[in-house]
């Protein structure tokens, strides 16, 4: 139920988004969709503990309402 829910609030544009932006490599990172940010936000730390195990740096988050069209923006 709760899956379904979460496909039509993205489906819709109102799902909330994780953004990453890393300056080395230079990228957007999207992660999500989440039905609140609270639950975007409790999830952030550990997508940039997986950044930071790539050996990504300088990063800047924020949580968005957005639909990405991709994942990783070079």
């Amino acid at each position: 139920m709760q899956e379904t829910i979460r496909r039509i609030v993205n489906v819709l544009g109102l799902a909330c988004w994780v953004e990453i932006k890393t300056e080395r490599p230079c990228c957007t990172y999207y992660f999500g969709p989440f039905l609140t940010r609270n639950s975007a936000r409790a999830a952030t730390e550990g997508y940039l503990e997986d950044l930071r195990l790539e050996m990504a740096q300088g990063f800047q988050v924020s949580i968005r309402r957005c639909r990405p069209q991709e994942l990783t923006v070079f």
